[in-house]
């Protein structure tokens, strides 16, 4: 590749902030855990170990289909696209329900809960930190003109 084909880094970009690439970090953590219970319950399906087979499938693909949103969004993230933060909050908002329903579980599900509930919480810590507001251009309502 020669260097007339190299995109060009504007000098004055600042560089993207550790909070918001450790919240990709958690967003895509999440994103790969939906991926792996997915093909878990998928290939439980396929061998015909669960109790409901066509559940299993569907629940398989149900999960590697809702884990295109926080991947799509920790993509975003670390591009410094500003409306990748949307997705990634609801995604955090959406863990938080199923963590505690973990947490209600009388099994080895209560780890699992408490592992979610404090990644979801960090990540939305992050997320609408200041200076991953600003680094990723997002302003306040009324601040268009700034």
């Amino acid at each position: 590749m020669s260097s007339d084909q190299t995109p060009a880094v504007p000098e004055s970009a600042e560089p993207r902030p550790r909070r918001l690439t450790y919240a990709a970090a958690l967003v895509s953590l999440e994103g790969l855990a939906l991926v792996v219970g997915g093909v878990w319950m998928f290939a439980l399906g396929i061998s015909g170990d669960p109790d409901g087979r066509q559940q299993a499938l569907t629940g398989g693909v149900t999960l590697i289909v809702l884990a295109l949103l926080p991947l799509l969004a920790a993509r975003g993230l670390l591009g410094l696209r500003s409306w990748s933060r949307g997705p990634a909050v609801i995604t955090q908002i959406m863990a938080l329900p199923v963590a505690y329903s973990l947490l209600q579980a009388d099994s080895m599900a209560i780890p699992a809960g408490i592992a979610l509930a404090a990644t979801a919480v960090a990540s939305l810590v992050l997320l609408v930190n200041g200076e991953t507001t600003r680094a990723l251009g997002i302003r306040g309502p009324g601040r268009a003109s700034e």
